[in-house]
Order: C-alpha cells, then sequence, then structure tokens
C-alpha cells in the first residue's frame, strides 16, 4: 500500500511537472461582478480535504500555492493574513486515474493493406497500454456567500519526474494557462 502512495505521489507530481499536453478547462457564477475581489487567503484547517490527493504532499502543494499566489498577484489580487479581511478562499486540490489506451498494428490497413495474411485471418496485433491521467483543481470561494465562485482544472497525462525547479516552472506554466481568462471575459495575451 504504501508503494502505491508514492508512486500516486510521484505520478501526481509528474503530471504536473511533464505532461507534454495539458487540457484547460474554467467555469464560473455569471452572479459575481469579479472586479469587486480584491482580497484572499488560501483554505486552512477544516477547510481542506485531508484526503485529497495535493493535500498529502506539501512540497507539491506549495509549489501550486507559489504559482498561484503569483497568478493571483498579476490580476490585482492580494494575499491577506490570518484576521485580515478578505474576499476569497483558495483552494487547491488534485487526483489521478489510471486510463487505458489501446493501438492495433498490421491487418486492414495498418501497412496499407486490407487484408496482411502474416498477421491472421484477422489482421494485426493489439497492444494495451497503460498511462496516469491527473487533474489540478482550483478553486475560488466568495467567501461572505460561502459559493464557488470561480473554478480552473488542468488535466494531463503524466510523463516523468523532474528536479523541484523544473516541477515549479511547468507549475507555472500550467497555472498560467488556468488564469489566462481571469478575470472572467477577459482574452487571454
Amino acid at each position: 500500500m504504501k508503494i502505491f502512495q508514492v508512486a500516486t505521489a510521484v505520478l501526481l507530481v509528474a503530471l504536473m511537472l511533464g505532461c507534454s499536453s495539458v487540457s484547460i478547462k474554467t467555469d464560473y457564477d455569471r452572479d459575481y461582478t469579479f472586479s469587486e475581489f480584491k482580497t484572499y487567503r488560501w483554505a486552512s484547517g477544516k477547510e481542506i480535504n485531508p484526503d485529497d490527493e495535493l493535500s498529502k504532499y506539501p512540497l507539491v502543494l506549495k509549489r501550486v500555492q507559489a504559482a498561484v499566489d503569483n497568478e493571483l498577484a498579476a490580476k490585482g489580487l492580494k494575499k491577506v493574513e490570518e484576521g485580515e479581511d478578505f474576499d476569497l478562499v483558495v483552494l487547491a486540490h488534485a487526483g489521478s486515474k489510471e486510463r487505458m489506451q489501446v493501438t492495433q498494428t498490421g491487418g486492414y490497413g495498418g501497412y496499407g493493406y486490407w487484408y496482411d495474411p502474416w498477421w491472421g485471418p484477422y489482421g494485426g496485433t493489439t497492444h494495451v497500454s497503460y498511462y496516469e491521467e491527473a487533474t489540478l483543481v482550483i478553486d475560488l470561494v466568495a467567501w461572505e456567500q460561502k459559493e464557488l465562485a470561480w473554478r480552473g482544472m488542468a488535466t494531463g497525462t503524466v510523463k516523468e519526474n523532474q528536479s523541484g525547479e523544473q516541477q515549479q516552472k511547468r507549475l507555472d506554466g500550467i497555472v498560467a494557462k488556468i488564469f489566462a481568462n481571469y478575470p472572467p471575459g477577459t482574452a487571454a495575451k
């Protein structure tokens, strides 16, 4: 079980840092005027799900938080300390799944022929491979209303582990893509 947890941690880190393509999705509550949000704090204590994949790996979480802090500062939001008034609570969480890919070669068109007798009566061979896919989710909660105001998600295929500096650089890029159209209605530059 411990080996599985370590492998999952490595895969989760690798997704955020070594994926070749990342799918980005965002959604928001149209009832909010996002220009009114000026301050935020990170979720803490009971606001954080202890079973979340990201909360189990504090170094990865710190890298995600650093990337989000940079993006929110660039968008004009100020991070506040505990005890100060704030507009938003930021939560970051993640998860991963094993996926299966099936590829066929040869036979009916694998080599440009509709029939290839070397591969049997139906042609070709089938290869099955497995890979990890992980998702990073960043939520902005309107604190006064206790409602989700905005959500950004990045999903990608796990590749390989990298150094801490490379991981931070990759996460910075992914988080920048997540926040490219924040506040809603702004175009990415």
